[in-house]
């Protein structure tokens, strides 16, 4: 089973940006880590990651056809991109979100998203245990 990973602004700063919230671990570490994980489970990852609204678009419209699942950590796109929440319903791919830190222990403005109530699911503040948790309902669930 192909599952396509998203990762959008900032998450390329991963390790470097505000460690003591988002952790010391690069983004292509974490992707490393995943990749095997979700291997030992039968399911295939790939990984797109941009810092640019659109790019996100084109590669959810993109996996149209090819996909069965989409684990998606928009960054600050959550709070923002009703575009992207708009390309997940087009493609009919269902998709979990995710987040490292927990949101809802923070400023305001992070306990909105545009795509929660259209997500599978929600797995919010484990940081790359996030991910895990969500290969995990996929490699379980959905077949």
């Amino acid at each position: 089973m192909n599952v396509l990973v998203i990762n959008g602004a900032n998450l390329n700063m991963l390790g470097k940006r505000e460690p003591e919230i988002y952790g010391r671990e690069t983004l292509d570490e974490i992707n490393l880590y995943l990749k095997e994980y979700a291997k030992n489970k039968g399911l295939k990852l790939d990984f797109f990651q941009s810092n640019l609204e659109g790019e996100i678009i084109n590669r959810i419209h993109d996996a149209y056809g090819s996909f069965s699942y989409i684990i998606i950590n928009p960054g600050a796109f959550t709070h923002t991109s009703i575009a992207i929440r708009d390309a997940l319903l087009s493609v009919g791919i269902p998709f979990i979100e995710v987040h490292l830190s927990n949101v809802y222990s923070r400023e305001p403005f992070r306990k909105f998203s545009y795509l929660s109530d259209v997500a599978k699911g929600v797995i919010t503040g484990f940081g790359r245990d996030s991910y895990l948790m969500a290969i995990d309902y996929i490699a379980r669930n959905v077949r």
